[in-house]
């Protein structure tokens, strides 16, 4: 079962059906505006990356990296988003490999830490950015005041020059 991931557009049928049941998911669990999806054209935006995992062709996980501006001469700020495997392909490690590729190009953008929100109900995505390294933070953001959000933080290494 090879697995490959790498950076591809988010306007394909494949990864358009992966936020379609991404969305599904999160509003099974979750008021809707306690859902804080960025949709196609959002993930098309400048300083978006959409990984895709994809297992024997099959596009079977997604995830985005959104890079922020830097401020004040500091690193960019960047944040972890759409994180979704889908149900046929959990266990497999898509999760753990998609989420390595967006810490790596995080920190080839020179991006010295990385967010990201989910939900209290995501007791697996919490148990992999738990065992990866993340550390509870307190709400950020959109997030500040969501008692259905959660959000994680994770220092990453500063590239070799």
């Amino acid at each position: 079962m090879p697995i490959d991931v790498r950076v591809e557009p988010p306007r394909q049928p494949e990864v358009e059906d992966l936020l379609r049941l991404s969305d599904e998911y999160a509003l099974s669990l979750y008021p809707a505006e306690s859902c804080y999806l960025l949709d196609v054209s959002e993930l098309e935006r400048a300083g978006v990356t959409v990984f895709v995992a994809r297992v024997d062709g099959r596009a079977l996980g997604i995830a985005a990296l959104v890079v922020g501006e830097a401020s004040d001469s500091a690193a960019p700020r960047a944040e972890l988003k759409r994180m979704f495997v889908h149900e046929d392909a959990r266990g497999r490690g898509l999760a753990r490999l998609l989420l390595s590729a967006i810490e790596r190009a995080a920190a080839d953008a020179g991006v010295a830490e990385l967010r990201l929100e989910t939900g209290p109900l995501q007791h697996a995505a919490i148990a992999l950015y738990e065992r990866s390294g993340y550390a509870r933070i307190p709400n950020f953001g959109p997030y500040v005041g969501d008692p259905y959000s959660v959000c994680y933080a994770k220092a990453l290494p500063v590239p070799a020059s």
